[in-house]
């Protein structure tokens, strides 16, 4: 699955009510027409549902299918191991300095985060 419909699903399946699709968009900061056609390949791959609110039927909804959170937890399981794998075989003196680095690597996702709210241009 392309790292785009991952990005996608991971920020429908973080919103309990589901995104518009400018919503979305902002969330994986991406232009809507990229939502757009994300949401067109994802629907017919039956991972992306678009639903219409009862209260407003002009509007849409996107939500992660099923189908599409079970993925994303494969996927999730699979990365996991594969970076276990991974920081196992590193020696300790690099394993000491990755636990080091992770407040530092935190703070910098929330500073980025915080930039992207306020303006700022990450890209």
């Amino acid at each position: 699955m392309p790292e785009a419909q991952i990005e996608l699903l991971r920020a429908l399946s973080s919103s309990s009510e589901g995104l518009s699709p400018g919503a979305a968009a902002t969330r994986v900061r991406v232009a809507s027409s990229t939502v757009s056609n994300l949401v067109r390949t994802m629907s017919a791959a039956r991972l992306v549902e678009r639903v219409r609110p009862e209260h407003d039927q002009r509007t849409v909804v996107l939500t992660a299918s099923g189908e599409a959170l079970n993925l994303l937890e494969r996927y999730d399981r699979a990365s996991t191991a594969a970076l276990t794998r991974v920081v196992e075989d590193l020696s300790e003196a690099d394993r000491v300095a990755l636990d080091k680095a992770l407040p530092a690597l935190d703070r910098l996702v929330t500073a980025l985060e915080t930039a992207e709210g306020t303006g700022g241009d990450a890209a």
